[in-house]
């Protein structure tokens, strides 16, 4: 005959205690009576997740790391982020150019109509695309930061799982491991920078382009246009070199974490 009784060890609330009526072992037992632990299905699901996890890490670090390591080196060695003449990079823009005044329009009038105005206004532009290239660009980075991401949870839940009790004595185990939680805490935010950093190219582009196209006689606001898109050529080869500097840094640690072992 079984005991259901409260939790005095403090375990999983996924578990049941029992005391069953055997020679007792621990000395805490009430007499006659032996603690035994039933796990429930949670706790099955939760070993199964960590087995699963486990798996994942050790595929990500052998197979998935060292290919992305190489992709990103392709990348960074093809012509779209070898160009060293970022006027190449220039898109078109096509906003009509206002022919200059007249040497007698620029002579201060008094006696302005309402059809002298509307002579003296700019030429309306049409659509006016992006930078396709660029927009390619981004394109092929843009995903590459959505798997980095995916990587720092995967790893950061599986160096979780491994940490030892500081207890056990493996003072320098956890040492190495928080270090690690620490890093990849710093490269989630970067990474989260790199997407804050791509809005902010096409709201900035935009209102150069909104500028260049309403005063169109200004050509700076042209200029400024062709100076986001180099900016942000720039910025993009920048985030391929910090992604695969992560995933390097990452191989390092799991091999920092082995040798801890």
């Amino acid at each position: 005959m079984h005991s259901r009784l409260s939790n005095p060890f403090g375990l999983s609330a996924l578990s049941t205690v029992l005391w069953t009526p055997k020679q007792p072992t621990d000395p805490l037992a009430p007499p006659g009576l032996v603690l035994v632990v039933q796990y429930g299905p949670g706790c099955q699901q939760i070993e199964n997740y960590r087995q699963s996890l486990y798996k994942q890490a050790e595929k990500l670090f052998s197979d998935h790391i060292p290919l992305k390591i190489s992709q990103l080196d392709n990348l960074l060695k093809g012509d779209d982020l070898s160009i060293t003449d970022l006027s190449s990079l220039h898109a078109p823009l096509d906003i009509p150019i206002p022919d200059p005044p007249a040497p007698e329009d620029e002579e201060m009038e008094t006696d302005k109509n309402e059809d002298d105005e509307k002579k003296k206004k700019a030429p309306k532009c049409g659509f006016i695309k992006g930078n396709e290239r660029i927009v390619k660009l981004l394109d092929i980075v843009k995903p590459e930061i959505m798997a980095l991401k995916e990587t720092c949870i995967t790893v950061s839940c599986w160096i979780s799982h491994l940490i030892p009790k500081i207890e056990d004595g493996n003072d320098f185990g956890v040492a190495i491991q928080e270090k690690i939680l620490e890093r990849i805490t710093a490269v989630k935010t970067k990474v989260e920078g790199f997407q804050t950093n791509i809005n902010k190219y096409f709201s900035e582009r935009g209102d150069a382009v909104a500028k260049a196209s309403k005063d169109t006689h200004v050509m700076d606001y042209r200029s400024l246009v062709h100076e986001k898109d180099e900016a942000v050529y720039s910025e993009i080869r920048v985030i391929v070199l910090d992604i695969r500097g992560f995933y390097v840094s990452f191989l390092h640690l799991f091999i920092q974490q082995t040798a801890s072992k």
